[in-house]
Formats: structure tokens, sequence, C-alpha cells
């Protein structure tokens, strides 16, 4: 199956969950910012849930399908619609050879996520398809998509043939299942949200005063943010006094503070290690959240406990399988 790039959007990457097992040797882990609405984007398609799928950025590409396929886009709203036919997001559509796949203009969040049947095949790089583009490695040709890219996807699953055949069935250039993913289920995509943190490694080194407008205080994602972490604006936070500290590892959703006093909220294409204290730790259920705030959004901090963290992180994986499982049910 193969998907031809009229116009590639701000920034469309493939990306899956990562690429895990080399941060030792300065290797980033990389992968999807939102890897909720990928998961479930690949479930939806009748893929496993980290294959590759095209993370897109605030203004989305223009597709050619040279194949009918079956896809799913989740995430952000970015007003997809195929041969100018608004279709809807959280459910697998099938998209009939010939047709095309556009996005209008963003409404909400920041990355939507688009999957398809077997998933889109590029060569692994130490064992991931994510696209890592300050090192130019993985995904397709390790850049951004461009004008004229022909993309490949595998061969759909059983199930996903199935499904593509009982909605062409139907008759139809674009047809969209009649059932799709509870809203119940996504994580809490508000506009100017708050994200849970745990304190991190060095909170008791800032002033009193920091530690408290920290938590009281708003943030602004400035537009010096990227895929590698979000610059905040806000009250300066300061230290009790000057630290100095050797470089220790860093992860996923870490926020630190460097001299000047702004946090820098860690990301996807983050560091493998850094020297700046550590204030706080985004945790795993709010990693979707941040991901989907765009440039000029504003976000708040709240403490939680780690039990409470862990509390959250099994109810939302005990959520996910039962998706998975009602998807497969739907697939019979």
């Amino acid at each position: 199956m193969r998907v031809k790039v009229l116009r590639p959007g701000l920034l469309t990457s493939i990306q899956d969950l990562g690429r895990y097992g080399f941060q030792q040797r300065g290797v980033i882990v990389s992968g999807a910012m939102d890897t909720f609405s990928l998961r479930m984007a690949n479930l939806l398609v009748g893929n496993d849930e980290g294959e590759a799928g095209l993370e897109i950025t605030l203004m989305g590409p223009k597709l050619e399908f040279e194949e009918s396929a079956l896809v799913a886009v989740c995430g952000a709203d970015l007003s997809p619609e195929v041969d100018g036919q608004s279709i809807p997001q959280w459910r697998p559509v099938y998209i009939k050879k010939g047709s095309i796949l556009n996005f209008r203009g963003c409404v909400s969040g920041c990355r939507a996520y688009l999957a398809m049947a077997g998933g889109f095949v590029v060569e692994k790089v130490l064992g991931s398809r994510s696209t890592y583009l300050r090192a130019g490695i993985g995904g397709y040709q390790g850049r951004a998509l461009k004008e004229g890219d022909v993309l490949e996807a595998g061969q759909p699953s059983e199930r996903a043939e199935w499904k593509m055949q009982k909605l062409s069935a139907q008759g139809g250039d674009t047809i969209a299942s009649g059932w799709s993913i509870s809203v119940d289920v996504f994580p809490d995509y508000d506009v100017n949200p708050t994200v849970r943190v745990l304190r991190g490694a060095q909170f008791d080194r800032f002033t009193k005063e920091s530690r408290e407008a920290f938590f009281a205080s708003t943030f602004q994602v400035t537009p010096q943010s990227d895929r590698m972490g979000y610059r905040l604006k806000g009250p300066e936070l300061s230290l009790t006094e000057p630290l100095e500290m050797l470089s220790s590892s860093v992860a996923f959703g870490t926020v630190q503070v460097p001299p000047e006093g702004q946090p820098i909220a860690l990301l996807a294409d983050r560091q493998t290690a850094g020297g700046y204290p550590k204030i706080a730790q985004i945790i795993s259920v709010d990693l979707p959240v941040i991901a989907q705030v765009k440039p000029g959004e504003k976000i708040r901090f709240q403490e939680v406990s780690l039990e409470e963290a862990e509390a959250l992180y099994l109810a939302r994986e005990k959520q996910i399988q039962q998706v998975k499982q009602g998807i497969a049910l739907r697939y019979r």
C-alpha cells in the first residue's frame, strides 16, 4: 500500500513508541509525543499498538492514497477531510483508492496521529522506526516528510482486511465505522490544563517562595518550544544557594530549571542527561496532556504522591486494555 505526500504540512514525521535501550550510549528515546493517541489509532485499524504512524503537528499534510486503506486519526482536531468531506476521529475510516486526505486547520490540540492498517514501513534504526530529526535517523530518511515522498504500508491484519471489506460494501469512497472510542477514556485534553507532577530530586533546594509559586502560578508555553522540550514562562524560580551538579539522567516529563529561573519540561526528543536542578516530574498519565498544549497556551502544575501517580497509571492501562478488548470484539 502506498501513500503519496502532496503537501507535507508544518511538521509531519513517522513515529512509534520510541527507541529504548540505548540512552547509556547517548541515543535518545524519541517516539510519539502523545503515545496514548498513537496507541489508540493503531488499535482502531487492527495494528499492534506500537506500530509506526504519522505524527502531525498543527498544520496537517495532504496525502493521496494510491490504494484503498483503513485509517484512523486520533489526538488533536486538525479538521481531517477526504475529498472535501469531513471524517470523524477516534474510529476506523475506509478510504478508497485515489482519494485525498487533507487537514483544513487546527481546532484544538497540537498533534494528531494517523495510523494505517499494516503500519508505515521504514527501516528500523536501533529497533525503532521513530524519526529523530536532530540526528537525522529513523523515520523516512531521518527527516520530516516532504512533497513528493511516497510512504509504504505493510500488509493489513486479517481483522483489518475484514473491516475494510465490510465498510467498502456499504458503498461510497469514504466510510467511517459507526462506533468509536469513548470520550470517557481520553486524557484531559482541555485548553490550559493542569498537569500533575511528583516532586523532583532537587525540589527542596528551591526557596520556599519558588516552591509555592511553582504550584500556585500559571506558566505559558513559549514559541521556543519543540519536541525536545517546552520552555515555560512564569515566575522566576530560585535556589536557596548556588548548586553545582553533575549531569544525571532525565526522563520524559522531567522539569528542569536553568539559571535564569524559567522551567523547561523535557519531552520526547529530550537529551539523555541533564545538569540543571529538577523541580518536578510530570506523571506518566499526563504526558499526553502536555503534548497537546500549543505554544502560547498555559499550564498549571499540581502535586500528587507517588502512590497516586502509580494508581492513575494502572487505571489508565486498565482502560486501554478494556478498549483493546472492545475493539477486538468489534472486529469479530
